[in-house]
């Protein structure tokens, strides 16, 4: 059976092929870009496309680029056999001319990703060209060179219709996340890795892995080697290595990896292998307040994780949290009377503490938005609040000077199945904030693939496409595509 992100590439394909790729005047590119320019001539693409990177200032040392064409040259062929003859005359598509201006890789937040993208129709040899500031430019717009190929099963050769191309292009986010759950079911790293080649055919750039919850603690941990004791088996676990691997790959597509540890509540899987972090044996959750151990451990994973994990942000969670263990412990109810606190107080002191842990090691804090609910105020400047109760948080968030995310689960959580990809295709990240300064603040937006029901064999089917409705809002404006994603649910009787 084919991979997954192969399936996905043939609805890709299909969706496109049941259109055409430019009928009617339509231009069916995903997301669209800024600015398009085109023309009414079909080119023909060589059976041997070539890479150029003559003028570039990028060395491509770690192969980016090189791979990048690689795999996108595998996608507009499809595993087709490309063994037609062409007609005297034709003109022909040689290459892919690209120049990158800036020498460095770096996968930092907020990296340039725009490029422009010509494709001419006179030449000798016949080049389209790709200009961008930066590599990770470059892999968006050698994705955008693949959607304007078709094979023809005529002629048994690539086309690329409409030419001459001109287009420009920018995210209109620089955070564009998929949130998966490796918790609730644990996903083979292979299945991670295929979700993450899904991700760059609609741009999306952070892969947030939810890595720990209640129910599982499958991440080795080298400062506390116990703690994937709360891994649903020995065999479903990831090591050191194994994060190292799927940071590097995703990194290698332009995709940054967010870290999720959800603390204080659904946490009971720690306990497995360190009981003390629970209040009690018979009351599991929240992790206890009251020991320094608690925050010593917290300490250990992100000091580990700084290693592995080089995105600016890490997500601490916060959300969800039953603070009732904590009163009806003795021990912990006499800590709190100690140090005049309740529940409440408790829980505020639990989330400040661990995010200053957290900024010692680097990063800024992404917290789930019950802790801007509870105590917006106390939070630290660096926090980004992640928006998923429902709508009109997001503006009351920027008001208050911070910046956000928004998952609002009505209309971008994946696992909501009755949630239609209409309703992920409307669902505006800026509404309600005009200020431009404010607008500013809403760093982007994130589905979330959450994993209570989902596992391997139907994760990739169950993200798309309605993951590529919502990924449209976070890269460009509101564009009039309804008939391209009516093209896609119909495609998706392929099967993913």
């Amino acid at each position: 059976m084919a991979s997954a992100p192969r399936l996905l590439l043939v609805l890709l394909a299909a969706a496109a092929a049941a259109v055409g790729p430019c009928a009617g005047g339509r231009v069916d590119l995903w997301p669209m870009p800024a600015s398009v320019a085109r023309g009414a001539q079909t080119l023909l693409v060589s059976k041997g496309l070539e890479l150029s990177t003559a003028g570039s200032g990028y060395a491509d040392g770690k192969g980016v680029l090189k791979e990048a064409f690689r795999r996108m040259v595998a996608v507009v062929e499809l595993d087709h056999v490309i063994n037609g003859s062409y007609p005297r005359g034709s003109p022909v598509l040689a290459g892919v001319r690209v120049v990158v201006r800036s020498p460095s890789d770096e996968l930092n937040f907020g990296v340039d990703e725009s490029y422009k993208l010509s494709v001419p129709t006179t030449g000798n040899p016949l080049y389209a060209q790709i200009e961008a500031q930066t590599v990770y430019g470059a892999l968006h717009a050698l994705e955008t060179f693949s959607q304007l190929c078709t094979f023809d099963f005529n002629a048994r050769l690539i086309e690329l219709h409409s030419a001459p191309w001109t287009i420009l292009d920018k995210p209109r986010f620089p955070y564009r996340g998929l949130l998966i759950d490796t918790s609730r079911h644990y996903l083979p790293v292979p299945v991670i890795k295929s979700v993450i080649d899904s991700m760059t055919f609609s741009k999306l750039n952070v892969l947030h892995w939810h890595i720990v919850d209640e129910e599982s603690f499958p991440l080795q941990i080298p400062s506390y080697p116990k703690l994937w004791n709360g891994a649903y088996s020995y065999s479903e676990r990831y090591t050191i290595d194994d994060a190292i691997d799927i940071v590097q790959y995703a990194e290698q597509r332009g995709v940054n990896v967010l870290a999720e540890i959800d603390v204080p509540g659904h946490a009971l899987s720690w306990g497995v292998g360190y009981p003390s972090l629970w209040p009690s044996a018979t009351c599991k959750e929240p992790l206890d307040v009251s020991s320094d151990f608690t925050f010593q451990v917290i300490n250990g994973i992100l000091s580990d994780f700084s290693k592995i994990f080089k995105f600016k942000f890490v997500h601490l969670g916060g959300d969800e949290v039953n603070t009732s263990c904590w009163s009806a412990t003795p021990r912990i109810k006499s800590w709190l009377i100690q140090h005049g606190m309740n529940e409440s107080d408790a829980y505020r002191y639990f989330v400040l503490r661990a995010q200053k842990i957290a900024i010692s090691h680097g990063y800024d804090i992404i917290n789930w938005e019950e802790t801007f609910n509870n105590f917006g105020d106390k939070l630290d400047r660096k926090t980004v609040v992640h928006n998923w109760l429902g709508s009109g948080v997001a503006e009351k968030v920027v008001a208050a000077g911070l910046r956000c995310i928004v998952s609002n689960q009505d209309k971008w959580y994946l696992d909501h199945l009755d949630a239609t990809w209409e309703g992920f295709y409307m669902n505006e990240p800026l509404t309600n904030i005009y200020n431009p300064e404010q607008q500013k603040l809403i760093l982007g937006g994130e589905v979330c693939m959450w994993g209570e029901h989902i596992d391997a064999s139907d994760i990739q089917q169950t993200i798309w496409p309605r993951a590529a409705a919502a990924a449209v809002l976070r890269y460009t404006q509101l564009q009039r595509v309804y008939y391209r994603m009516k093209h896609l649910r119909s495609a998706s009787r392929l099967h993913i």
